[in-house]
């Protein structure tokens, strides 16, 4: 059976903290492209760009963030953005990308976001696929606020539940495998940190500082974003995804690897 990407686990150390991270990615003569998944998901949310042809050429990489997927991580209790970012230098430089173009949705697109801001050399490219840059992203993580429990067990069962009967594209398809793609224990700590950098790290003024092109992508359920006027003007692409809310990648993937592909190929342009 003919593989089109590499399947791999790498064992890492971050922070003192041992991971084992499953990832996949493949090797290519053009610029790099580096995926992060948003919460709930899992690298194989990317692993169909194989089959879209203006990417030929390109690496890629894309992994499970700790307490995702199939990755290990031997204290869940240290995941927060910060040591995603952390975690994300580590396999990057494992893979040995120097620069690259990056892709993240929704928490991926924070850790991103993040990462691009610390070390904005190493990027050509941002596509932000829903990924926090203000307080009004936090529709998702601002439940651990709004609606807390007495344990992470409990936190998650009704988190899964308000995410089932959502009024959007793709919400019962996502809530239907998030037992199976996050462990519980982890929820917590990804939660509060998005929720305190997305009010209190000034996202929106490290995403505008970007010197690299940036593209935001975002389903039409989410066209109301009161910040979309103001991040194009000052000249970020904005690529509004029919028929969809938060994730392009279940309720409309093709729409969402032309717009990407379109990108690439103007800023290579």
């Amino acid at each position: 059976m003919q593989s089109e990407f590499a399947k791999s686990t790498f064992t890492l150390d971050v922070d003192g903290v041992e991971l084992e991270v499953a990832a996949i990615h493949r090797a290519g003569p053009l610029e790099p492209i580096v995926f992060f998944h948003g919460f709930g998901s899992t690298k194989e949310d990317y692993a169909d760009i194989v089959r879209y042809s203006e990417f030929a050429g390109h690496p890629l990489l894309a992994y499970d963030a700790p307490g995702c997927g199939e990755t290990r991580c031997a204290d869940l209790s240290r995941i927060s953005i910060p040591f995603l970012v952390e975690t994300a230098l580590a396999v990057i430089g494992t893979i040995g990308f120097e620069r690259f173009h990056l892709v993240g949705h929704s928490m991926g697109g924070l850790t991103a976001l993040m990462l691009a801001h610390a070390h904005p050399h190493r990027i050509l490219s941002f596509v932000d696929i829903e990924g926090n840059i203000a307080p009004e992203d936090c529709f998702l993580s601002r439940q651990i606020v709004d609606h807390p429990r007495g344990n992470a067990e409990q936190f998650f069962d009704d988190f899964i539940e308000r995410a089932r009967h959502a009024p959007a594209y793709a919400s019962a398809l996502y809530a239907a495998s998030l037992r199976h793609k996050v462990r519980a224990a982890a929820v917590r700590g990804i939660f509060e940190s998005m929720v305190e950098l997305s009010d209190n790290g000034s996202l929106m003024e490290k995403f505008l500082a970007l010197s690299c092109p940036r593209m935001f992508m975002y389903g039409e359920q989410n066209a109301s974003l009161s910040y979309l006027p103001y991040i194009r003007a000052q000249g970020v692409r904005l690529s509004e995804i029919p028929r969809c809310g938060h994730f392009p990648m279940y309720s409309n993937p093709i729409s969402m690897w032309q717009e990407i592909g379109e990108f690439h190929a103007q800023v290579q342009g």
